[in-house]
């Protein structure tokens, strides 16, 4: 449980992850961004303070030095908007063609406060599903900056630290059961990892799921579905029923979860992810086997 025991110590909180996006720059962010961000935000939805990361590059031969500086420069940007310090790092140069202009690791090193234990496997009949923003903004922008879209669609990554909303989150309720950043597999692979490890069933309704028209239109004409598309700035939280409102106020009351909605609930049927259509129907939402896109975060 999430009921701090008296004299219980602060545990350390390790995450790693590398960052492959291309391409390197987009509309909101670009990959030094993205590699504070998402380690950061992986610290910040497992309880911990975001306080240290390191910093691996791998250069492909012949990459400019203003790309690397532009990417060094947003990285110092978003550290500081993280309230993180980059203390050590390191590059490699491979010959071109081994690797595709710039590649970055960031492990990320913070502080769990005593008792707090958030996991996928808490969850319980009752709960509540929040997520804190829009979905599918960051894959549909990716894919725009690639070209791949005949339209502007003014879109921007929500590639942003989730560390302060996550803090507010639990002061309002220190015994949310799990929460998750909604990067790989979008928010279907969230949910289907708490349905799996809780042995429950997840369902949400289609009609209150935060989705900008442009996002939808772009996914719809591209044949994509938005809750398999990756975010950069949003987190799905499973919460006990009775502090659902609570938390969405809390949520609602930080930038980063000015769009926090609650999209449904946990019950103790058969394990998975259900969700309403629009239509008034029902369908399994399943795990998506590989990847919708590929080199997205």
């Amino acid at each position: 449980g999430n009921n701090p025991s008296p004299g219980a110590p602060l545990r350390l909180a390790y995450t790693t992850d590398s960052y492959v996006v291309t391409p390197i720059f987009f509309p909101g962010g670009g990959i030094g961004r993205l590699a504070v961000c998402g380690t950061v935000n992986d610290l910040a939805v497992g309880g911990a303070r975001p306080l240290y990361l390191t910093c691996g590059m791998i250069l492909e031969e012949g990459l400019p030095l203003e790309t690397l500086r532009r990417a060094v420069a947003s990285m110092a940007e978003a550290a500081g908007d993280a309230d993180v310090r980059v203390v050590t790092g390191d590059t490699k140069v491979v010959p071109r063609g081994a690797a595709d202009k710039l590649f970055i690791n960031t492990t990320g090193l913070g502080l769990v406060p005593a008792g707090l234990s958030l996991g996928a496997g808490n969850l319980r009949p009752g709960d509540r599903i929040l997520v804190s923003g829009h979905l599918g903004d960051h894959g549909i922008t990716v894919l725009a900056a690639r070209g791949e879209l005949d339209f502007e669609t003014g879109l921007r990554s929500d590639c942003r630290p989730l560390h302060r909303l996550t803090a507010s989150m639990l002061a309002a309720c220190p015994a949310i059961r799990a929460m998750r950043d909604v990067t790989r597999g979008g928010l279907a692979a969230v949910l289907n990892e708490f349905a799996s490890a809780s042995g429950v069933r997840i369902g949400i309704d289609e009609r209150a799921l935060p989705i900008r028209p442009e996002v939808r239109g772009a996914a719809e004409l591209l044949g994509l579905d938005v809750l398999y598309l990756a975010c950069e700035g949003a987190l799905a939280a499973a919460v006990p029923g009775a502090d659902a409102d609570a938390v969405l106020e809390a949520m609602r009351g930080d930038p980063a979860g000015a769009h926090a909605t609650l999209i449904g609930e946990v019950t103790d049927e058969p394990e998975g992810v259900v969700m309403r259509t629009a239509f008034g129907s029902s369908r399994m939402v399943d795990m998506l086997i590989g990847e919708q896109l590929p080199r997205i975060c």
